[in-house]
């Protein structure tokens, strides 16, 4: 049996990877889309276009202006998966848990990281196939982490496995 420290490395190392890909792309885009063109990827599917004026906002632009807001409530939702880790049980049972974990916190790092360095959110992805708003990296993460979430929590784990400050 794989010792829990180890099994808690796979989930440091994807989140990591997974902020790094996220600002990456983000570079790429300020670098290579603002002001030009979209360039089209899978035409009528996917394309690569910088949202301008950038979103200082949170999904779909909602409520502008609110950095300093979304900042701090990044920072909280950052330190309370950061507790959930470390109280879960490092068994291969909460796996799938911590990816879901590991989605949620790189997708929230990197729109904080964002907001702190840019004062924006740099959007540069867009599906034609729904015409959803432009969004990002980090976007995919927090939206896939969270649907995961929704489905262990309904459907895998029981109630009592998920009581992390129960009292012992």
């Amino acid at each position: 049996m794989m010792n829990s420290k180890y099994l808690k490395i796979l989930p440091l190392l994807m989140a990591g990877g997974l902020i790094v890909l996220d600002q990456v792309s983000k570079y790429a885009a300020a670098v290579y889309l603002k002001g030009k063109e979209p360039v089209t990827l899978i035409p009528s599917v996917l394309k690569l276009q910088y949202l301008y004026p950038e979103n200082r906002g949170i999904a779909f632009g909602l409520m502008q202006g609110g950095t300093v807001l979304f900042s701090a409530l990044a920072i909280l939702l950052l330190s309370f998966l950061l507790l959930i880790f470390f109280r879960l049980p490092g068994n291969r049972r909460m796996t799938p848990l911590f990816i879901s974990g590991a989605l949620l916190f790189s997708g929230a790092a990197g729109n904080l990281i964002d907001r702190v360095f840019r004062g924006y959110v740099i959007d540069f992805i867009y599906f034609y196939l729904i015409d959803f708003p432009l969004f990002n990296i980090a976007d995919v993460c927090v939206v896939t982490g969270s649907v995961l979430l929704a489905v262990l929590i309904l459907f895998v784990y029981k109630e009592d496995e998920l009581q992390l400050f129960k009292g012992k």
